[in-house]
């Protein structure tokens, strides 16, 4: 395998992890927002990935094919005070579970940081083979 298409793998992967962080930062953001109808709450986002091929059928990377938005019922809160509220005092939040998404922040950002690590490994192992020219 050349070194290129090392740099492009982990630079594939860090481009769809970097989605993924912000898919997740999308949701977790609007956990506690509220709406007046269930037609108006945020629904969570989740990025779908499929391992990316050349022309002769190797592994190139990783791309994400979509953002696909949840269909998940969101919750129905009971709170006749707030502005939101429909006619029966009810408001809607979106169903998102914060722990689950702060589990797949710290799984994205350790993969983030491991492609990084891939991306310094290769780079200090091509300067050491150019050095040893000199």
């Amino acid at each position: 395998m050349s070194t290129f298409r090392i740099f492009e793998i982990a630079g594939s992967a860090l481009a769809a992890q970097s989605v993924r962080l912000n898919a997740t930062a999308s949701n977790l953001a609007n956990a506690n927002n509220v709406a007046g109808s269930p037609d108006a709450v945020y629904q969570a986002r989740e990025p779908i990935f499929q391992v990316a091929t050349d022309a002769e059928g190797q592994t190139s990377g990783v791309r994400v094919l979509d953002v696909q938005t949840a269909n998940t019922e969101p919750q129905k809160l009971y709170q006749p005070g707030h502005p939101l509220a429909d006619s029966e005092g009810y408001v809607y939040a979106p169903s998102i579970n914060v722990v689950e998404e702060m589990v797949n922040m710290i799984s994205a950002s350790r993969s983030y940081q491991s492609n990084v690590e891939v991306f310094n490994t290769v780079k200090d192992l091509t300067m050491r083979t150019l050095n040893l020219g000199k």
